[in-house]
């Protein structure tokens, strides 16, 4: 057969494949870990647009290695949303171009809430300093959503940190989408009347909260008037927030909570079980004493499986405090490890404590977990380096002083400080006289789910010339704490019906090289890099050679 048809044949085969590629495009994800594959909800998130979303990633220009890494898996996952959705477009953005305007650049995104990552560049023997804005802005109609791609975790290494920052693209960007589409949104009711943090206390955690849900107040106390207007009232929300209750709860007021979590309604408690605040102990003394907090919730609580303990948790894994020496302008401010602040790193157990930071809890308690139907799961805990102090006790700033000692710290695997409850909830009240009588009142429910946790303060954000700051961050050492994503989280999956949080779950794992074996075999390397080609084609010709004599010879 004659070459010039050869060549006609293999070039209308090669526009035939390219035509029914256009129509018929299939992918196929080889890793073992499928991170090539987006789970079914995040696809369902980008199929539902119709209209563009833009989405600008501000990751361009000369990054160092493992932003540039971090920025190829942002595409890659983009495009792989993009092959779902035509109408989902991406462009990358270099924020820190224009030289001119880098100043007023930086200026406007941290305004907008963009933290930038600090980077040292080495460069003809000088090191500096660079800023780089590892976001992205997903941006639909009229609404922006931004999202970080960055994702920090204390005392983690860059290669940890960019595995972290991947296994988290994911639910990022399918979360962002979701924000875009939410219409009909559930309802929060923040609980007030027994002496709960003050709305500009939660205000951060307030406003993040209202990117999913609508919020609103109910104040518990109007329950010795009319018990069933309350509950009425309550029941048309979807989860109850109650942060840190200081007075005690009375027995009226526990049965119309009680019902409201026996008919469906989810609920996350943060309860201080001691009171001490860190304010009290900066007196003359220097201390004060901490004593049981009378919030009578202990039957309340016992009947769904948990009992919050009135200790304080003395960790050796702490977050410090700020103190300052000396007088007016010559004050030096000396961050000092303060054991009742610990610092508690995630189990990574389930979906709400799943790679997120180190989160911050002042004067903590613990919780034991007690037998009964429901499921528990416990997801904070302290460290191994932990140990429980009994109340009422002095506690001072002398302790700041007291040399810290690992031999006073029984070795223990850590005490919990969080339990996810699930299942079908019975009454508190169950075989027992109700206090008031109640509408259709329930014995036993349906399945249900609540959180609690052994520290008010979880959830209060501190301020600044009378406006907060974002939750988890410390004016006072300028550190980030993971309470904000942590507290969402929780109140996401506790109104997840159809399981889009469990994408957190996903677990990526990025292969990278190992510097020290580099070093030891970059020759060998090198030469089977560059020389075994050379001595392929070497090969290669002389064999050619060979076959063309002897084909000619004859």
């Amino acid at each position: 057969m004659k070459k010039g048809p050869i060549i006609f044949l293999a070039f209308l085969g090669l526009v035939m494949v390219n035509v029914v590629s256009n129509y018929a495009f299939k992918r196929f994800d080889l890793t073992k870990d499928q991170r090539f594959t987006l789970s079914q909800r995040a696809l369902e998130t980008a199929s539902n647009f119709s209209s563009p979303v833009v989405v600008d990633v501000l990751l361009d220009g000369d990054l160092p290695g493992e932003f540039a890494r971090l920025k190829k898996e942002t595409v890659l996952l983009l495009e792989q949303f993009q092959s779902e959705n035509k109408n989902i477009i991406y462009n990358l953005v270099d924020p820190l171009e224009e030289q001119e305007t880098r100043n007023e650049t930086i200026a406007n995104l941290q305004q907008l809430g963009l933290r930038p990552a600090s980077i040292t560049v080495e460069e003809n023997g000088k090191t500096t300093q660079e800023l780089v804005f590892p976001w992205a802005m997903v941006n639909h109609k009229n609404k922006t959503v931004k999202v970080p791609l960055l994702k920090n975790k204390l005392g983690a290494t860059s290669e940890n940190r960019i595995n972290n920052s991947i296994q988290n693209l994911e639910y990022a960007f399918a979360d962002a989408f979701k924000k875009l589409q939410i219409g009909q949104k559930k309802k929060i009711a923040v609980l007030k009347g027994n002496g709960e943090l003050a709305d500009l206390n939660i205000a951060d955690l307030l406003t993040s909260l209202q990117e999913y849900y609508n919020i609103g107040a109910i104040t518990l106390d109007s329950t010795e008037k009319d018990a069933q207007k309350v509950l009425d009232q309550l029941s048309e929300f979807d989860l109850a927030v109650i942060a840190k209750p200081t007075q005690t709860f009375t027995e009226k007021e526990k049965y119309v909570l009680d019902q409201y979590i026996v008919k469906g309604g989810k609920s996350l408690w943060m309860i201080d079980q001691v009171a001490m605040e860190l304010d009290s102990l900066f007196n003359e003394t220097g201390s004060n004493v901490a004593v049981r907090k009378e919030l009578n919730l202990d039957d309340f609580f016992f009947k769904y499986g948990v009992r919050i303990n009135s200790v304080l948790v003395n960790d050796l894994y702490n977050t410090p405090i700020v103190l300052a020496n000396g007088e007016a302008n010559e004050s030096q401010y000396n961050p000092l490890p303060w054991v009742y602040h610990p610092m508690v790193f995630s189990k990574d157990n389930h979906p709400t404590n799943n790679n997120i930071e180190a989160i911050r809890l002042q004067f903590a308690n613990t919780i034991d977990t007690l037998a009964n139907a429901n499921r528990k799961t416990v997801l904070l805990q302290s460290s191994p380096l932990s140990k429980l102090e009994g109340v009422p006790q002095q506690i001072g700033l002398n302790k700041l002083n007291s040399p810290l000692n690992k031999e006073d710290y029984p070795p223990h695997s850590g005490f919990p400080l969080a339990v996810l409850l699930e299942g079908k909830f019975s009454s508190a009240y169950l075989n027992r006289i109700k206090p008031i009588p109640l509408k259709n009142a329930l014995e036993k429910g349906e399945e249900n789910k609540m959180v609690v946790i052994a520290d008010g303060d979880i959830a209060k954000n501190q301020l600044q010339r009378g406006r907060p700051l974002e939750l988890g961050y410390d004016k006072w050492t300028s550190n980030f704490y993971g309470n904000k994503e942590f507290l969402v989280n929780c109140i996401n999956y506790l109104l997840d019906d159809s399981g889009f949080i469990n994408i957190r779950s996903k677990n990526v794992s990025i292969p990278l090289l190992d510097v020290e074996k580099v070093a030891e075999h970059k020759t060998k390397w090198r030469l089977l890099a560059i020389g075994l080609p050379v001595l392929l084609v070497l090969l290669g010709g002389i064999v050619q050679t060979y076959w063309r004599k002897r084909k000619f010879a004859a």
